[in-house]
This record gives structure tokens, sequence and C-alpha cells, in this order.
């Protein structure tokens, strides 16, 4: 019997932030999504960076404990990847160009995002861009 293969998923900070702040938003299912190694998540020394900043954002009111926790539900189940090169596709949001670097530089399948500046993108790079709600789809589509 052969192995199954998963997917490699860039998944675009807001995603993670929802998954894993909002623990009974409609994102939650990733949590357990990724934590049952259904897919391996890829992220960059950038991509930590920029997560580790925005849940330390006002309106998430988690202190430095918090935080750690809510990195420890998603980081040990991520390849981390050194990102050498860009993407040859360039986002018009150059905040958002360490995610088109990080699938292309990682051989990821698919970046999930919900940000229109990377959706706008889809169908111009190697990997798929698509929302969450349309990965879900994805995902549902391969247990049947």
């Amino acid at each position: 019997m052969s192995a199954v293969r998963v997917a490699r998923v860039v998944f675009e900070t807001n995603t993670v932030v929802s998954a894993i702040h909002f623990t009974n938003g409609r994102l939650a299912w990733l949590r357990s999504h990724w934590a049952s190694e259904a897919c391996l998540p890829l992220v960059s020394q950038a991509t930590i960076a920029e997560l580790n900043r925005v849940l330390a954002y006002p309106r998430f009111r988690l202190g430095p404990e918090e935080r750690l926790g809510a990195m420890e539900d998603y980081l040990p189940f991520c390849q981390v990847v050194e990102v050498t090169s860009a993407c040859p596709t360039q986002c018009r949001d150059p905040k958002d160009q360490k995610f088109l670097d990080l699938a292309e530089g990682g051989a990821a399948e698919i970046l999930v995002t919900g940000d229109a500046d990377l959706l706008a993108l889809a169908c111009t790079t190697n990997f798929a861009i698509e929302t969450p709600a349309d990965y879900r789809i994805r995902v549902e589509s391969r247990r049947r």
C-alpha cells in the first residue's frame, strides 16, 4: 500500500490567525487539519515574524504567553523553508509578496488566503491560489 502524499500549503497570516485565535470560527477546522498532518503548512522567517507581529495587535488582547500558545498551535506542524529567490509573479501589495515567494520556493501546491491582492493572481503561478472556503472543498473532495 502506498503512502498518501499530503499537500504542501502556504496559509496567509490572516487565515492562520482566524484559525488559531477564533476557536469557534469558520476556519477553526484548519487547526485539526494541520495537526492531523493532512497537509504540510510551509512557513518562512518572514511569515513567522508577521504572524507574531499580528498576534500582538491590541485588538486580540493576547499577552506574551498567550501569543506563544497561539504560535504553538501552528508552528510545530509547519516546515520552515529558506526562501532564496523571488516568485516571478509579483503582487501589487509588496507586503504580500513574501507568501508568493514562500509558495514558489517551497514548491507549494496551494496558497490559501482571503486577501484580494493575492486572489487576483490565481492562475498566474505554478501553485493554486484559493480562498479558505475553496480549500475546504478541495480537502473534503479528497476524502471521498
